[in-house]
């Protein structure tokens, strides 16, 4: 059994207010906060590897958490906003992965809870997306078994 857990990148400034390049777009003042507060939110979890989308404020999300756990954020592009849930299924069907912390968006984040709905893993409306929050998904043979929701900090 293997474990993953889906981070949604905690609460970044405004779409619409940021004028320069959307992957460059940082965490608000209550992002950094959510970020930091990760550290508690994974005190009793193993951690073994952390990746993150290249977008700013998914790295943001896990730059406190990397820094406490004495870990690199390996970031792939596999986990950018849009790329849907290939990504996702690329570390949950590799072996060598447990423990491991991804830092995406929320489209991939919302796209993971309704394949785990159609998989019969949690029921509908169980849990949420919301930024901040996490996935706790269990994998048995590269396919989601069991999952939990964990509320943004």
């Amino acid at each position: 059994m293997n474990v993953f857990y889906f981070v949604r990148h905690a609460k970044a400034g405004s779409r619409s207010h940021w004028q320069g390049d959307d992957r460059l777009r940082p965490l608000s003042k209550k992002g950094k906060r959510q970020a930091e507060d990760l550290i508690d939110v994974f005190k009793p979890f193993k951690i073994t590897a952390i990746y993150s989308s290249p977008f700013l404020r998914c790295d943001q999300t896990v730059e406190p958490l990397a820094h406490d756990r004495g870990l690199d954020i390996q970031k792939t592009p596999a986990l950018e906003e849009g790329r849907g849930l290939r990504g996702a299924f690329e570390f949950m069907s590799d072996p060598r992965l447990d423990d491991v912390v991804v830092s995406t968006h929320g489209d991939l984040v919302w796209e993971l809870v309704e394949d785990l709905v159609k998989r019969r893993v949690i029921k509908p409306g169980e849990g949420g997306y919301e930024k901040g929050s996490t996935w706790v998904v269990e994998v048995d043979d590269g396919k989601p078994v069991r999952a939990r929701f964990i509320p943004p900090p």
